[in-house]
């Protein structure tokens, strides 16, 4: 047997998708399971052990380059797959399976964009239910078990040994409790993104309740484009903090990340990382609906929301048209702090 996966999106979403490759593993021991995945995701599903190849798909290095498009159906056609699990609500990626020849082609029908599949289950959105959830039920629609819903991430020796080698040489007291701050929240929603951020003079204002009744020493992180967003949340903060921001690769922020005691952190792909490598978090949501984008499991992780009836905003993969974002902008330092206090 020879499955591929399909999922060219976020960190996030493509660690919805870890847990259907372990079902996969434990239902079909001797596969040979291969992804198709963006170059950021890849560069992590190359350290899982049960994926044996990863094929890497970027969108802006594909449009009009039709040369390096059929290098990669090539390349896919020449393996044979028997399966395609295809997360991606796209149409162009069933056609390529269908051209390269995968038999079952299993995936979501949106918006009709399933014409291609063989296997398929009709969305008009993610709703009520975790993505995990939704994902999963592609393998139920084939008949396969599901015994583990657990995301994994596998964090090699080398990043675990570089967070050391970087909590050491930035002097951080590991007598003291370790939390992780990210006021940003990924690359996912790209312009858009300060929907979802909760404000900087909030987060530093957190951070100095944090620090003043628990002495716990902080660490912002976060991508190198939300360097100034960092910047600001540091400059208003009023006690010293590690600054980690643009320092990490993805993996390298896992591995700080399973270090801490908590992360407190915007809805977004770090949320998900920090979940998969089992450090417990403090989540913050506006319009998107964390039944469905949160934690999952939701043990051990505390999602705080202003619980405003228009919550949430964001379905079927549109935000509604708000201007003002008050779920954010009216949740209080206060209502955040008392849901740290459960991690510390």
């Amino acid at each position: 047997m020879k499955i591929l996966i399909i999922n060219p999106y976020g960190v996030g979403d493509v660690l919805f998708t870890t847990p259907v490759i372990n079902n996969l593993r434990m239902a079909y021991p001797q596969a040979s399971i291969a992804y198709l995945a963006n170059r950021r995701t890849g560069d992590f599903l190359k350290f899982n052990s049960d994926i044996a190849r990863v094929f890497v798909y970027e969108r802006d290095e594909f449009v009009g380059n039709y040369p390096k498009y059929f290098e990669l159906f090539n390349t896919i056609k020449e393996q044979k797959f028997d399966m395609v699990f295809d997360f991606s609500l796209n149409s162009s990626f069933g056609f390529l399976s269908a051209a390269c020849g995968i038999k079952k082609r299993v995936g979501f029908d949106y918006r009709k964009r399933g014409r291609f599949l063989t296997d398929r289950i009709t969305l008009s959105g993610f709703e009520e239910k975790h993505i995990v959830e939704y994902y999963l039920d592609l393998l139920r629609l084939m008949g396969i078990p599901v015994k583990a819903k657990q995301m994994q991430l596998h964090v090699p020796a080398e990043d675990i040994q570089w967070a050391q080698r970087w909590l050491k040489g930035h002097k951080v007291d590991l007598t003291k409790p370790l939390i992780a701050v990210l006021p940003g929240g990924g690359a996912s929603w790209g312009k858009a993104a300060g929907n979802k951020r909760w404000a900087a003079p909030k987060y530093a204002d957190l951070i100095d309740k944090i620090v003043e009744n628990f002495d716990a020493a902080i660490i912002l992180m976060g991508d190198s484009k939300e360097e100034e967003l960092c910047r600001e949340v540091l400059s208003l903060a009023h006690f010293p903090l590690h600054f980690a921001v643009g320092e990490t690769t993805l993996l390298g922020l896992a591995a700080l990340l399973m270090r801490c005691q908590g992360v407190i952190v915007n809805d977004g792909g770090p949320l998900h990382v920090a979940e998969a490598v089992g450090t417990r978090t403090v989540s913050i949501f506006g319009p998107v609906d964390p039944q469905v984008y949160g934690p999952y499991p939701s043990s051990g992780h505390t999602v705080v929301q202003k619980g405003l009836p228009c919550q949430p905003c964001y379905r079927r993969f549109r935000m509604a048209n708000c201007s003002h974002i008050s779920c954010l902008g009216e949740l209080s330092v206060e209502e955040v702090y008392r849901k740290v206090q459960n991690i510390l």
